[in-house]
Formats: structure tokens, C-alpha cells, sequence
């Protein structure tokens, strides 16, 4: 993960710019007037009303317009924002200069346009398609991040998972099954093929349904399930409103993993739980794993093999930026995933 300096955390960088240009603007034009207040305080009024058309424009219509495809909108006000910030500037500048004069538009209308509002659709076009130029290189690098970290996380996580280790507990555990009932051997076998299918074929794309990521959670639990003991119960809950949105694939197996890997070994006699809720409120995604754990255990996905919890906030930061919120929590006796994503 980068790491920002303090000069670009608190974006310090754009007081700079104002002021250079302030300065060099100050420098070029303070002899066209009388005194240095008056020069100062014209030069001050250009510099703010630059800036705050830039800002407006940059953080206000282009994201909440443009980049909306509602095209006419924002075509229409930023016009009007234009000439109406070209007409208020007229009007402080004649106050300052006490010329009353240069805020009437019915005298050298054609000089009133060139000598502001033109001015002003440069400018701020020009700082527009800076910021449009911005936005679409960082997308263009968090797609290419997301491709990077999507390939080495289904890598890493096709390594932990299917290794010989767990093909070998998993098919043994068909072949107990064998003897008892057929009919559950083949249930059995057709969850792990299943599995093998979802991983290697239907994972490919960037985003698959919600429904399908559930249904291969389930799989995975009821494998685990045929490795657990009696003293091992398992709660698996979603509502019916979790479906309809795509998520990223194999983004929720790493904690339901983690969740089976470190249950307690020595638990008193006490039942191994693991409780899993998956729910929809409105346009948030809500999931938690919360289980039974040794007091002293490290309960971190960071223990687990190929993936690590820094490659799982590291994939909510590409793939859901400013869109979710994570948080693990460790007491005596249990840990907690919860996770929370807004879907579009």
C-alpha cells in the first residue's frame, strides 16, 4: 500500500498553487494599477474567483454531471456558473476600482466578454480537463491493480485450497462416506466438484452474482463440515433480499476459512460454534463470521495460508474504494469479521 506524506494527505499542495499564482499574477500586473492595495486586492478578487469556479466545477459538476452522463445538466450550469461568476467578478472590481462603469454590461459588451467571460470558459475548462485527465489515469492504474491483485489472489487462493492436503481430507472423507450411503457420497462429491468448477471457470470474470458466492460459501461449509466433529455446529444465515448485485468473486471465503481453521481445540467441553449472517439492508451488503476460538490464539487471516488480511483490505480498498467498512474484533473466547460494502 502507498503511503502518503503529509503534504498530500491534507492536500497542501493546492494552497500552494493558489499562492504561486497569486504571486506571479501580483508580480506581471501590480504596475497597471495605482497603488499596491488596489493591486492586491484586485489580484486577490481574480485569484478567488478563479478557484472557486476550478473547485466548483471539479468537485461539484463534473463528478455529480459529467461523470453521471447527465451531459445537458451539466453543460447547462456550467454556463451559467461562468457567466455568472464573470458578471459578480465585473461588479467587485468596479467597486475596488470605484468605476461603476466596469460592471455596466450595456457599454463595450463585446470588451466585457473577451476581457471575462472568455477568460473564465478557458480557464476553467482548461482546469476541468486537467481533473478529467487525473481521473482517468488513477482508473486506468487501480484497473490495472485490480487485475494484478485479482490474478495473484485467486493464485494464492487456488494454492490454499486445492492442495493435496485438502483434496486428500476431502476425498477420504468420500470414501467413509461410501460405505455408510451412497446417495450421500454423491452428494458429497458433487459440492466438492462444484467447488472446483466455481474456482476454476466461473471466477474469471470481474464480478459474478451474489446468490452464486453464497451458494459456494454453502458448498464450502458443508465439506467442512464432513472434517468437523459432534462437538462443531455450524450457523449459516442470509435473508432473502440478498440477491440481484454482482460482488467480486472469492472475495468472503477467506474469513469463512479462517473461521474453520481456528476453532478451539480445547474448548472445555464446550461446543465449537461458527455463525455466519449474510443480510441486505438497502444498498448495503452486510456480512460477519463470528466463532469460537482458543483464548490464546492469534485468530488473524494473517495465520492463513497465500492470503493475508492486508491482501483482503487491499482488495476492498481496489475494488470498493470509499464503499465499505471492515473490522475484525478478538475477545477471551471468540472472533468477528464484519464486513460491510455498498452495492450499486
Amino acid at each position: 500500500m502507498r503511503q502518503t506524506s503529509f503534504f498530500t494527505r491534507y492536500k497542501l499542495y493546492h494552497i500552494l498553487f493558489w499562492a504561486l499564482l497569486f504571486a506571479g499574477w501580483y508580480y506581471f500586473r501590480y504596475q497597471d494599477f495605482s497603488t499596491g492595495t488596489t493591486a492586491f486586492r484586485m489580484v486577490l478578487t481574480k485569484v478567488v474567483d478563479l478557484a472557486l469556479l476550478v473547485y466548483i466545477t471539479n468537485y461539484l459538476l463534473i463528478p455529480q454531471l459529467l461523470y453521471k452522463k447527465k451531459y445537458v445538466l451539466f453543460g447547462v450550469f456550467y454556463v451559467i456558473l461562468v457567466i455568472s461568476f464573470s458578471v459578480l467578478k465585473m461588479y467587485v472590481e468596479g467597486q475596488i476600482m470605484n468605476r461603476p462603469d466596469m460592471f455596466n454590461l450595456g457599454t463595450n459588451l463585446k470588451l466585457r466578454v473577451y476581457d471575462n467571460i472568455i477568460p473564465h470558459f478557458l480557464l476553467v475548462s482548461t482546469g476541468a480537463a486537467f481533473k478529467i485527465m487525473l481521473d482517468y489515469a488513477r482508473a486506468q492504474r487501480r484497473l490495472g491493480e485490480m487485475a494484478k491483485e485479482k490474478a495473484e489472489t485467486e493464485l494464492n487462493f487456488l494454492k490454499s485450497q486445492i492442495n493435496p492436503h485438502f483434496l486428500f481430507n476431502s476425498l477420504n472423507s468420500v470414501y467413509f462416506l461410501i460405505d455408510k450411503a451412497n446417495p450421500e457420497a454423491r452428494k458429497a462429491l458433487h459440492k466438492f466438484s462444484e467447488m472446483l468448477r466455481y474456482q476454476l471457470y466461473e471466477c474469471n470474470g470481474d464480478k459474478i452474482p451474489v446468490e452464486k458466492e453464497i451458494a459456494f460459501l454453502e458448498d464450502y461449509v458443508d465439506l467442512q463440515k464432513l472434517r468437523g466433529n459432534e462437538n462443531c455446529f455450524v450457523e449459516f444465515n442470509y435473508s432473502p433480499e440478498v440477491k440481484g448485485f454482482m460482488i467480486e468473486p472469492l472475495l468472503l471465503i477467506p474469513f469463512v476459512e479462517n473461521s474453520f481453521k481456528h476453532l478451539s481445540h480445547f474448548n472445555n467441553g464446550n461446543p465449537n460454534v461458527i455463525k455466519i449472517d449474510i443480510a441486505r439492508i438497502e444498498n448495503e451488503f452486510h456480512f460477519s463470521v463470528v466463532n469460537t476460538t482458543e483464548a490464546n490464539s492469534t485468530n488473524d487471516v494473517n495465520k492463513r495460508s497465500g492470503i493475508g488480511l492486508p491482501n483482503v483490505k487491499r482488495r476492498l480498498e481496489l475494488l470498493y474504494p470509499g464503499k465499505y467498512l471492515f473490522s475484525v474484533q478478538k475477545n477471551e473466547n471468540n472472533f468477528e469479521a464484519h464486513l460491510k460494502l455498498v452495492i450499486d
